[in-house]
């Protein structure tokens, strides 16, 4: 694999950056990435104990701390007051990564109605409200950009994921619409599509089967794997003003997969 160079946004330095389930996986490495770029980030989790040991190791690699908050980003009014103490702390927010998801498989006939509804909490209603709540803040800025988490599992019609991808189908809905809502204010929306990301928790509870990950990346363009930091360094140019003029996209990192 060749050695990636990773690109430097001034225009993100000092800029505050929101990031919703940050503690692991993709999210944690949105974490580094921006705080890399000299950028102030919060990031929301419920995931304490992993959440501390990645602001820690950030900060022992000499970067500057992000700041972590400890929050169910199911229970809206938890997320509400938590985006409202983040804005009381550290002012309005130029970046929102609508990050946290949970690619959980249902058995379809065995789904309940309560189930399906924290699929879609977890998975699409977080992402509506944080967007409502710093949406204003982005305003009051001149602009602003907001990133959304999708898949290309609603692209394939992965087999026990009909939540998941529904949800995920509906965040590049969402982020068409409100693209077109605030582009008026200089604020942009696009979505980010990964294909297969092998994070450790993939690993554990889907891909246990090197056989898997093998099959996956033959359907390739790039036989690499993708890894998280490659979709974090696409999440950091949609953030930069070198994007200024993309919104209502939603963008694939799978290596050309077919």
């Amino acid at each position: 694999m060749n050695t990636v160079t990773a690109s430097r946004y001034a225009g993100l330095e000092g800029r505050l950056v929101i990031v919703t389930g940050g503690g692991s996986g993709i999210g944690a490495s949105f974490v580094r990435a921006f705080s890399e770029q000299g950028a102030r980030v919060v990031f929301l989790d419920r995931q304490a104990e992993a959440s501390r040991a990645l602001v820690e190791s950030i900060v022992t690699a000499g970067l500057p701390a992000p700041l972590f908050g400890e929050c169910d980003l199911t229970d809206t009014p938890a997320l509400r007051a938590a985006l409202a103490e983040v804005e009381r702390a550290c002012g309005p927010a130029s970046v929102l990564v609508n990050n946290a998801a949970v690619d959980q498989r249902q058995d379809f006939l065995s789904v309940t109605e309560e189930s399906f509804d924290w699929m879609m909490a977890v998975n699409f209603r977080h992402a509506y409200f944080a967007s409502q709540a710093v949406v204003p803040q982005m305003r009051s800025l001149g602009g602003g950009s907001i990133v959304n988490m999708s898949s290309i599992a609603w692209m394939n019609g992965g087999p026990d994921m009909q939540a998941y991808s529904a949800a995920k189908a509906a965040m590049v809905g969402f982020t068409n619409s409100l693209a077109r809502q605030v582009g008026p204010d200089r604020i942009r929306v696009n979505a980010i599509a990964p294909g297969m990301v092998i994070t450790p928790r993939q690993r554990e509870l889907w891909y246990q089967d090197e056989r898997l990950i093998a099959e996956g990346r033959s359907r390739q363009c790039i036989p690499d794997g993708i890894e998280p930091e490659d979709i974090a360094r696409l999440a950091l140019f949609l953030a930069s003003d070198d994007s200024r003029m993309i919104t209502k996209q939603c963008f694939m990192v799978n290596g050309g997969s077919r």
